[in-house]
């Protein structure tokens, strides 16, 4: 017999709040505009941790290991929602978070050169 734990009121709110979010996000304009300021927050973060280990040379290795890092935990995510057919939606906002993420390490690798 397996026993389940307990459902806290924690646990309850946030599997409710994630549930809203995508009956709100129903509407794709609604879609659409999440997913690109989810895009757009990545880019933000590639970039910024760009500039910073461009600033400190010592800091190469470990600007490195975050971007990779962040990189896995992301893809892992996505490979856990991927199996789950109501989360789509946040499949599409992990992928573009992702996404955004790379185009910001592109850019500002292609100012370091």
């Amino acid at each position: 017999m397996i026993i389940r734990p307990q459902q806290t009121r924690f646990q309850i709110l946030i599997v409710d709040n994630l549930k809203t979010i995508s009956n709100w996000a129903a509407n794709p304009w609604r879609r659409y505009s999440v997913v690109l300021i989810m895009f757009f927050v990545g880019y933000f973060f590639g970039s910024s941790l760009g500039m910073i280990s461009a600033v400190y040379n010592l800091m190469d290795p470990v600007g490195a290991l975050i971007s990779v890092l962040l990189i896995e935990i992301l893809i892992n995510i996505r490979r856990v929602l991927f199996s789950d057919k109501n989360k789509r939606f946040f499949l599409l906002i992990i992928d573009f978070l992702r996404i955004g993420l790379m185009y910001g390490f592109f850019t500002e690798s292609l100012k370091l050169l």
